[in-house]
């Protein structure tokens, strides 16, 4: 309900087999801390590209589309630009590169993987600095999801800027307001 869309983009090189490659997982079965621990492994030995969207986006073109958008972002800065992507998910009609979408992909491919976690750590962060600048949601914690605390906050605060205005229950919220 907040927050950015974050995607990344990671290439292993496949002659580095470090010892954290066993490691890499979907960085949703992963701890905080783990996830931690392995994007600091990551980010020096691999090439590695992340792409930002927010709320006014998401708002204004949908969660679909914004995430295409972060994922050409990402794109754009790996150097080199890399001849062929596997992507987590379905194929992407946009993407000017040619490519393989992998349902699962971050479960079946380990450069898929890396980025989840590097996605997953860099909007992590982004929403624990979030919660410095909007205090009282919790973003912290729930990193910006539905959460029961989550809807209270936004129930008692109203919106901030980082809401997803086009979501639901913040769009529930902001009707009452009016």
């Amino acid at each position: 309900m907040a927050g950015p869309v974050v995607a990344a983009a990671v290439v292993l090189d496949p002659s580095d087999t470090a010892s954290w490659w066993g490691a890499l997982r979907d960085s949703k079965l992963l701890s905080p801390r783990t996830r931690q621990r392995l994007a600091e492994a990551i980010r020096p030995s691999a090439e590695v590209g992340v792409g930002v969207v927010g709320p006014d986006v998401i708002d204004t073109v949908g969660i679909g589309a914004a995430t295409c958008q972060a994922m050409q972002l990402a794109l754009e800065a790996l150097s080199p630009a890399p001849d062929y992507i596997l992507v987590d998910g379905r194929p992407l009609r946009r993407l000017a590169l040619p490519h393989k979408a992998l349902v699962g992909g971050d479960r079946r491919c380990l450069s898929i993987a890396a980025a989840s976690i590097i996605a997953k750590v860099e909007r992590d962060g982004l929403m624990v600095e979030y919660e410095r600048l909007f205090p009282g949601y919790g973003f912290a914690r729930h990193k910006g999801y539905p959460t029961a605390e989550h809807v209270r906050a936004l129930a008692e605060l109203g919106p901030c800027a980082i809401h997803r205005r086009s979501w639901a229950p913040v769009r529930a919220i902001l009707e009452r307001l009016c």
